[in-house]
């Protein structure tokens, strides 16, 4: 049940409360100083069920006490999610509702307010989440499993019970992005330098920040990036934000995010405090013929053999994160080379691996990163595994997840039963037969 719980808290915020009619609202739980509303249990039932993931009132309310313990315990813990952190995470939801919803002027129409008003709204309730998930994390982030804790995990199982592996694929790619041309580099270069002008000419760096920086993590800060220590950022940027004096800004900075003006704020020890605008190029513009032509003349050398793939994809792809493993994907999961081939694969993936032979490469397919960028990129139907019974031998990294996640839930389990004795918590008459964590907590005043 715990379980079920902490997935319930993970549910990702896709919509926002709509104006939905309300007969009386009213607190219905309080743990410490956090307080939970009926509506609030009514909005995350429904969506629980509009997210196929339906659970019971009862099990939305002790979903929202368990996320208030979080919450609470880690305030008493000092464990602190930052600002940019929320609103990224914010962000991102809010690119979810635009596809949703199709853009900005539907989602006004929906819900009857205004954008701003509804990051607002909703802002408490990411923070409150990540604040959760962060302190979820804390109490498990020591934990590891031995492989033998895994063989006694899987010889524990009864012999009906062992878990069913479904049809599972490896699959690699070789990326070609398209480049960036001079003419648009210099384009953008030059309207950074304009900017440069206009900040030495007395305008604020942060206003022209939140007008124009494609950063938008920092752009509604006035590009402000906070403090970094050495590493954190890519080399390009660090080295140039070191190099610059309190308040000085550097000249066009090129990185893989795109070319930048930066102001270094402050420098302390190895840290620096600076700030920056960004212009990413359209890469919707950007032609893929040289890509296309050169990731079809790599195809052709491996279906000859004159090239192995794994060899191929290490030596010319441009996805840094597969390239080192021979551009094999990995599942998130798990980190294996093993993928489940059903609805959570990526559906333009899925349904091109659906239509393929094992052994066979495709030609050249439109290819966009998790960063925007547009290419190219060839697909390595490398193997097929049928639906087994989980094994050892042959599902090791599985196993591992399902023995360590289990001994997560134990060590949630014991860190709850610990918490709740030390912090307040009062559950309203209407839900007393919920039988919050197996206790009756109703209102005694």
């Amino acid at each position: 049940m715990l379980k079920k719980l902490l997935l319930l808290i993970c549910l990702p915020i896709l919509a926002f409360s709509q104006n939905a009619p309300i007969n009386i609202d009213r607190i219905v739980a309080k743990v410490d100083n956090y307080i939970i509303l009926r509506s609030e249990v009514e909005q995350l039932y429904l969506r629980s069920v509009q997210q196929q993931q339906p659970v019971s009132k009862c099990q939305a309310l002790e979903s929202m006490v368990v996320n208030k313990l979080l919450v609470a315990k880690a305030e008493i813990d000092s464990v602190i999610v930052e600002d940019k952190q929320v609103d990224d995470q914010l962000t991102a939801r809010m690119q979810q509702m635009i596809q949703l919803y199709g853009n900005e002027k539907n989602i006004v129409e929906q819900f009857g307010k205004s954008l701003e008003t509804l990051k607002s709204e909703v802002r408490s309730q990411v923070r409150e989440q990540l604040t959760a998930q962060k302190m979820q994390s804390k109490i498990t982030e020591n934990l590891k499993v031995t492989p033998n804790e895994v063989k006694k995990f899987f010889n524990q199982i009864p012999k009906d019970s062992i878990p069913e592996i479904p049809t599972e694929v490896e699959i690699g790619h070789i990326v070609r992005l398209a480049k960036v041309t001079k003419a648009q580099k210099e384009e953008l270069s030059q309207r950074l330098l304009d900017y440069k002008r206009r900040i030495l000419a007395g305008e604020k760096f942060e206003d022209l920040a939140k007008e124009y920086s494609e950063d938008p993590g920092s752009r509604q800060y006035g590009g402000d990036l906070s403090w970094s220590k050495r590493g954190a950022m890519v080399p390009q940027f660090e080295a140039a934000a070191m190099k610059l004096k309190p308040n000085e800004m550097s000249d066009v900075v090129e990185s893989d995010f795109g070319l930048h003006l930066i102001q270094t704020l402050e420098i302390r020890g190895q840290e620096f405090h600076a700030r920056h605008i960004l212009l990413r190029p359209d890469y919707n513009r950007l032609d893929v013929t040289e890509p296309t032509h050169f990731l079809d003349s790599i195809r052709v050398e491996i279906v000859k053999d004159s090239i192995k793939f794994e060899k191929a994809a290490k030596d010319f792809s441009d996805d840094k994160a597969t390239q080192d493993g021979g551009g094999m994907l990995l599942d998130p999961q798990t980190g294996s080379s093993k993928m489940p081939l059903d609805a959570s694969m990526e559906p333009t993936l899925y349904f091109t691996i659906d239509s393929m032979k094992v052994g066979t490469i495709t030609v050249p397919l439109p290819y966009r990163s998790e960063d925007g960028k547009t290419g190219v990129r060839i697909l390595y139907y490398k193997a097929k595994h049928p639906p087994h019974k989980a094994s050892l031998k042959e599902d090791f990294e599985k196993l591992k997840e399902y023995a360590l996640m289990e001994k997560r839930n134990k060590e949630i389990e014991n860190w709850f039963k610990k918490a709740t004795a030390d912090v307040y918590i009062k559950i309203d008459p209407e839900f007393e037969a919920c039988q919050i964590f197996g206790k009756t907590h109703a209102s005694t005043e």
